[in-house]
């Protein structure tokens, strides 16, 4: 099992946060978004992965890409422990919660969409770092809610066990914070932040732990 990524990739981050949780240890390839113009781009990862995006995982033949499919044959090919709770309603709501941040938050903020409103839209520096800022204050806002709805649940957004809502949770704040973002409106994200970063599955996880990581 072979996963190509990059440290500061949220989705790469995502899938770390998976495996780890899963006690898999696939051998590393890193791909550096930025060096060279972008090594997801070359001729070589775009044959393996045709979207020139990262993560993707090459497992008995097969080459998978997009992080939840990546999460989701995870948890179907080792059910425990379970990302997703039994109970079809409950599985919709952590798949929702998880979704708004894979779909609606963070293909909005990723790098190529950052890199474009600099180049060629022209954008400044500090007026991409507000776009960035923007897109997750208007995401969080709406989780925060429904993250204190199920304040009740346990110490994690649904329950007492972490599964697909905190594996998308965790690398969006970080990326947030790394833009910056004011995080004082959104105390239950964090508060389910603090207690998913006292496991090591997300602990471990972190960019700055990682081989390919930048000082």
């Amino acid at each position: 099992m072979r996963f190509h990524g990059f440290f500061r990739s949220g989705a790469a981050w995502r899938c770390r946060i998976g495996f780890a949780l899963k006690g898999v240890a696939p051998d590393f390839v890193p791909v550096h978004l930025r060096r060279g113009g972008g090594e997801q781009k070359s001729p070589a990862y775009k044959a393996l992965n045709p979207q020139g995006l990262v993560p993707a995982l090459e497992v008995d033949g097969h080459v998978l890409t997009q992080s939840l499919a990546i999460l989701e044959w995870l948890d179907e090919t080792i059910p425990e422990p379970a990302f997703l709770p039994k109970d079809p309603f409950a599985r919709a709501e952590v798949r929702a919660f998880a979704l708004a941040i894979a779909c609606d938050i963070h293909p909005i903020d990723n790098l190529r969409v950052l890199n474009y409103l600099k180049d060629p839209l022209g954008h400044s520096q500090d007026e991409v770092d507000g776009w960035y800022r923007h897109w997750c204050t208007e995401g969080f806002a709406g989780l925060e809610t429904i993250a204190r709805r199920h304040a009740g649940a346990g110490r994690f957004l649904f329950g007492d066990t972490p599964g697909l809502a905190e594996i998308c949770l965790i690398p969006q704040l970080g990326g947030a914070r790394r833009f910056g973002t004011d995080m004082t409106a959104y105390p239950r994200l964090l508060e389910v932040e603090a207690a998913c970063l006292t496991l090591p599955a997300f602990a471990d996880a972190v960019p700055g732990k990682q081989p390919d990581a930048e000082a």
